[in-house]
Formats: structure tokens, C-alpha cells, sequence
């Protein structure tokens, strides 16, 4: 028996061009010929090698500016933006200032007042928005800031001497200034969405190594690991790290102790990726009915591995999390409120907004069956303190409902026990019945 970290399979080339990537300065611009050239490989080598490490996060390429060696972003600062992002958003034209691009902005300064006025809110790592003004873009970068000019607009070969000389990066937007801060916010209250999705990556201790077991093992080896660490599961992996089966006490059971693992074990294993999220993950173990689950890269090789207890106490921990940024499902919901009627029952009364309509001014089937989940799950999670991830939902639409009329959703539980649960959904608004639902539900664990 033994433990698989990062590092103790044998190089191949595609790793060591990955650790030639790791260890360039932030903020290199890295391209295929180069890389092929540089360490003898070929170009095709170089070309999957580049795209995977900006899979992981070690570089970043992007339309106009080219593939750079940046430090990969930590989950909590994901509110905050680099001037390459900025870049992106605003399809942004890189005139000078390339190793700056992954510099994090703490401030953005909209240049729509005398240069005088303008410096006192202009300081290090903020970033300028302003038109076709070269002096204000001079005196940005001396205070030690970025500029983004609008309109499509160039600068000087001077400015853009600065820009390289300061890290500092001078970029260009055709859009004007009020549509870039419009993007820019947009895609910040965007990523206050994301930092509530918890992802696998988020929980497993990738530089922790995994117990493992190897083929030429034995059923004997098997059990002493499950006696010394308490698991009943254990992926199998080669020579160079990658997972090739799992060895369960089921494929155990029976064996003698000196048959090997890898005429016993299960082949074809279910392994997940790191970025997924954990409710995927959560999903994946409750239907395969599976307590481990080995976390892979792009080419199989174990990374960690994430027991189901470690995934139902992300759950706990993400559904006490306060809400951050609005999706499209809380926008819809929140015109609605929760009551009680006679019988007991939760009813969920709101109003349709117009933005809620579809083409022909009635509300839109989609809006329809997405407020009758959202009553569904808030029901759940009144009456049992759990939450659901659906699996099936059979919808009837009685009659149209018109913009601005006020509807009631009543979810009503048929079946709940701890590990499924089937809702019938009813809308009403003042003229009967206007949709129905049967939906079934996989329960998540409280």
C-alpha cells in the first residue's frame, strides 16, 4: 500500500513543459513555437501542454494580447479584477504594458473632469477610464495606474514607452465610456454570484497525498488499509499516477489475501474533475450510491480524492452562506411571499411583473415552471431543513396567465422520506387553475 502526491510519477514531456511554465516570471508572454523551440519538443506537444495549463490556471490567453504566465486567482478574490480581465470584458486592445496584466485593480476612475480634479482620485493599481485625452493618460501611469481609453481612440508612442516602462497596462475599447462602466460592473456583480458556488477544488487538499492502492497488490494489502484509515474504498492507480480502477470491500469480499488487486478490482472507475461543483459531486455519489470519489486532471492522474461526508458538510456550510449578487431565479422570486392558508398548507403569492412576459404578453412558460421549483424548494426547505437536487418534472399549462395579475403557488409534498421526495405544484390566479406540476427529487443529506 501507498500514497500518490504531486511528483512521484516519472516526467514526460508534456510535464516538464508544465513545469517550464510554473516556474516563469508572472506576466511572460508564452507562445507554442517558443516553447517547442526551447525545450526540443514539438509543436503539437507544446500546443496541449499550453492548453492545459491554462486549464489549471497558469496561464491566461485572451483576443489581442496573446497567452501570458499569470498566478492563479484565489476563490475569495474572485470579486476583484485584473487588467487582463478588464481587457476581455471591454475587448480591449493592448497598446503597451503587457507584464502588468495581471495586476488586481482595487479601484476604477472615470475621467470626466479637469486633469486637475481628476489626479486626486487616481492613485497605485487603479485603473483610468477616460477618452482621447494623452496628457490625463501620462499622468495616470506616473501615479502608478492603468488607462483604459474609450471610443476607440489611440495614444502616443510616448504613453506607450510609459506603459512598458511602469508594468502598467494601456488599453484601448472601441465601446464609449458609459457602456464600459456598464461591462465592468456587470461582470463584478457576475463573479459576486460565483463566490457562493462551491466547487471540489475548494475543499480537496490537492498537495495531500491519497491513500492508494497499486495493481501487483494484494486483498491483504486492501485490508490492512481499510483497517488503519476506517475507508472501504481505495482508488488503484499506476506507475505514473493515473486511476485505473477501485477497490471496494465488495471486490474484496471472498478474496484470499494473496490475490492481486488487479484481478479483483473495478475497472472504468467514476472520477470527477476539480472544478465541478460540489452539488454535481453530491449528485454523482448519491445516484452511484458511492462514499469516495477520486478527483482527476484531464489525463486521469489522481489529484485527491473526496469522501461523501466531506461533500454533505459543504452543503451544510454553503446553504448557511448569505446570498450574494442577484441571479435570474432570485430577480423572479422576489416579488413573492410565503403565507399559510386555512388548511395548513404553504401558499406562495405574487405578482407578473412585465418582465416576466413572453411574446404575446402572457407569462412565459419557462418564468411559469421556474417559480414553481423555486415554491417546491422553499417548501422542502420550511417543512424538512433540506434541499433537493430535481430530477424529473411533468408540466401542464391550463390556460394563459396575463401580465400583472396576481397568482398563488401551492406545493404540496405526495411522498418525502430522506433520500427522495414528489411534489405536486398548482398555480392559480383569479380565474382557476393555470399550470400544474408533478416533479421527483433527490434529497441532499441534512
Amino acid at each position: 500500500m501507498s500514497k500518490v502526491g504531486s511528483g512521484s510519477e516519472t516526467s514526460t514531456k508534456h510535464e516538464l513543459i508544465l513545469a517550464h511554465i510554473q516556474e516563469l516570471k508572472i506576466g511572460t508572454k508564452i507562445s507554442v513555437r517558443v516553447i517547442a523551440k526551447t525545450l526540443g519538443v514539438s509543436e503539437g506537444t507544446a500546443y496541449k501542454a499550453i492548453k492545459e495549463a491554462e486549464a489549471t490556471g497558469l496561464v491566461s490567453t485572451k483576443e489581442r494580447i496573446g497567452t501570458v504566465r499569470i498566478d492563479r486567482k484565489r476563490k475569495e478574490a474572485l470579486d476583484q479584477l485584473t487588467f487582463g480581465e478588464v481587457a476581455e470584458i471591454v475587448e480591449g486592445q493592448l497598446f503597451g504594458g503587457a507584464s502588468g496584466l495581471e495586476k488586481t485593480l482595487h479601484k476604477f476612475v472615470i475621467g470626466a473632469m479637469e486633469l486637475d480634479a481628476m489626479l486626486r482620485y487616481i492613485d497605485e493599481d487603479s485603473l483610468l477610464i477616460v477618452g482621447n485625452r494623452i496628457g490625463a493618460h501620462k499622468r495616470a501611469l506616473e501615479q502608478g495606474a492603468g488607462v483604459l481609453i474609450t471610443g476607440g481612440f489611440e495614444t502616443s508612442e510616448e504613453v506607450k514607452a510609459l506603459a512598458d516602462e511602469k508594468g502598467l497596462p494601456i488599453l484601448s475599447s472601441r465601446y464609449d465610456t458609459f457602456t464600459v462602466a456598464s461591462m465592468i460592473n456587470r461582470a463584478m456583480y457576475d463573479r459576486l454570484i460565483k463566490r457562493k458556488v462551491m466547487l471540489i477544488e475548494d475543499l480537496v487538499t490537492f498537495s495531500r497525498p491519497a491513500d492508494v492502492l497499486h495493481p501487483s497488490e494484494t486483498a491483504g494489502s486492501f485490508k490492512e488499509l481499510r483497517r488503519r484509515t476506517g475507508y472501504s474504498r481505495f482508488p488503484v492507480v499506476d506507475d505514473r499516477g493515473k486511476v485505473i480502477g477501485m477497490m471496494t470491500a465488495k471486490d474484496a469480499s471472498g478474496a484470499l489475501d494473496e490475490q492481486t488487486v488487479d484481478k479483483l478490482m473495478t475497472r472504468h472507475p467514476i472520477t470527477a474533475a476539480p472544478n465541478i461543483t460540489v452539488t454535481s459531486a453530491a449528485h454523482t455519489m448519491a445516484a452511484e450510491g458511492i462514499d469516495l470519489l477520486p478527483i482527476v486532471d484531464r489525463h486521469r492522474k489522481l489529484l485527491g480524492v473526496i469522501s461523501r461526508q466531506q461533500v454533505i458538510d459543504a452543503l451544510r456550510f454553503a446553504g448557511k452562506q448569505p446570498e450574494s449578487g442577484e441571479t435570474f431565479d432570485d430577480l423572479m422570486w422576489s416579488r413573492f411571499m410565503a403565507s399559510e392558508d386555512a388548511a395548513g398548507e404553504f401558499v406562495y403569492k405574487g405578482v407578473v411583473t412585465p418582465q416576466m412576459s413572453g411574446s404575446l404578453g402572457m407569462i412565459s412558460e419557462g418564468v411559469l415552471v421556474t417559480l414553481m421549483t423555486q415554491a417546491g424548494r422553499r417548501m422542502i426547505r420550511e417543512t424538512g431543513k433540506r434541499d433537493y437536487l430535481l430530477e424529473s418534472m411533468t408540466t401542464y399549462f391550463v390556460k394563459p396567465v396575463e401580465m400583472d395579475s396576481e397568482i398563488t403557488i401551492i406545493p404540496r409534498a405526495m411522498e418525502m422520506s430522506r433520500k427522495s421526495t414528489k411534489l405536486e405544484i398548482e398555480v392559480w390566479d383569479r380565474g382557476g387553475l393555470a399550470a400544474k406540476a408533478m416533479m421527483s427529487a433527490q434529497m441532499i443529506d441534512p
